[in-house]
């Protein structure tokens, strides 16, 4: 859809030409094509020197992809749960029946869990991030640390404890593994 041309047509390297039309067998005349940016657009100068996702695009990547990892392993943690239930003399559609039902439930459960997780995890960061104006592993591992605390806390102040040390850690060897990740690995 995009092509760039040379300069006679008065474009430069951060823009580039866009045909609406180039698809389909309509005479436009180039005067009429678009000159669009190459790069993002931003509408103030400070949103532009941060490469950073927003709290609300934050927020609905990690619940998302909570909820959707969550529910995968949850069924497939439902289809061994379903298979372990067979009893001698069931039929094939008992047995089905068996293993959709397990898997259902355990996928909505575990995707609801983990996806709340997300959310929560996704709401401290953000949080974080606005209160002392940096993104950092630091900002990932108070974020995971709250995320922990606040998921268990229902269930009293040693248990939040524990998950608020689990979870600072977890966020800790996640960041700490992407970044070795982009090291060596160079994906």
């Amino acid at each position: 859809m995009a092509a760039n041309q040379s300069s006679d047509h008065g474009i430069d390297e951060n823009t580039r030409l866009y045909h609406p039309y180039q698809n389909y067998e309509v005479p436009i005349k180039a005067q009429y094509l678009y000159k669009l940016p190459t790069s993002p657009e931003y509408l103030f100068t400070e949103e532009s020197l941060k490469q950073r996702r927003s709290w609300g695009e934050n927020l609905t990547f990690y619940t998302g992809t909570g909820y959707l990892g969550g529910s995968v392993a949850g069924a497939s943690a439902g289809i061994v749960s379903g298979i372990k239930s067979f009893e001698n003399g069931d039929t094939s559609k008992l047995k089905i029946n068996r293993i959709l039902n397990s898997s259902g439930h355990s996928g909505r459960s575990w995707g609801n869990r983990i996806g709340i997780v997300g959310l929560i995890y996704a709401g401290i960061e953000s949080g974080v991030v606005a209160v002392t104006d940096r993104d950092d592993v630091w900002t990932s591992v108070v974020a995971g640390l709250g995320t922990g605390a606040v998921f268990r806390a229902a269930r009293g102040v040693r248990s939040a404890a524990v998950a608020g040390a689990l979870g600072g850690i977890a966020a800790g060897a996640v960041v700490a593994g992407k970044q070795a990740l982009k090291r060596y690995a160079h994906i």
